[in-house]
């Protein structure tokens, strides 16, 4: 019997907050030797219920869009957490989101106050996160569009 070693870089699980602090479960996967990334994960891994958004704009209940891509991150995170709450997940149970937005340069230039926005809704926890630019969105004066997923624990 032959036994053969994977090549290339091995996987690190590094632990999340304390179970008991915030309830999650998800483990936050990081190859070795990769550098950490900053503000969100390579990957996460979790088990338990399963919770999906469809794509979740900065509008109010009355379907007003906040004025400013700043805003509309902000009023669309806020969303997300309100949906998240329906299903009875919490910001930390979050594992994953994509966010569109109409304009790469934008979403660049407002990096510190996104991180503001980000943090006063979600706190400091970061899920894996893609980032696309698309030519628009169904909603016309629409900035971003951010579609979540979530693990609520068993």
């Amino acid at each position: 019997m032959s036994v053969t070693t994977p090549k290339g870089p091995q996987l690190a699980v590094l632990p999340t907050a304390d179970e008991s602090d915030t309830g999650s479960v998800a483990q936050i996967l990081q190859p070795s030797g990769w550098r950490v990334p900053k503000g969100y994960a390579n990957g996460i891994a979790a088990e338990g219920r399963i919770v999906v958004t469809g794509g979740v704009i900065g509008w109010d209940a009355d379907e007003r869009l906040a004025d400013g891509f700043v805003a509309q991150v902000h009023q669309t995170l806020s969303n997300i957490a309100a949906i998240l709450n329906e299903a009875g997940a919490r910001p930390e149970h979050l594992v994953r989101l994509t966010w569109y937005v109409v304009d790469m340069d934008e979403y660049l230039a407002n990096l510190k106050e996104l991180g503001r926005v980000y943090r006063a809704v979600f706190g400091a926890h970061y899920p894996a996160m893609a980032l696309v630019q698309v030519v628009r969105l169904v909603e016309k004066a629409a900035r971003v569009e951010i579609e979540a997923t979530a693990v609520i624990p068993r």
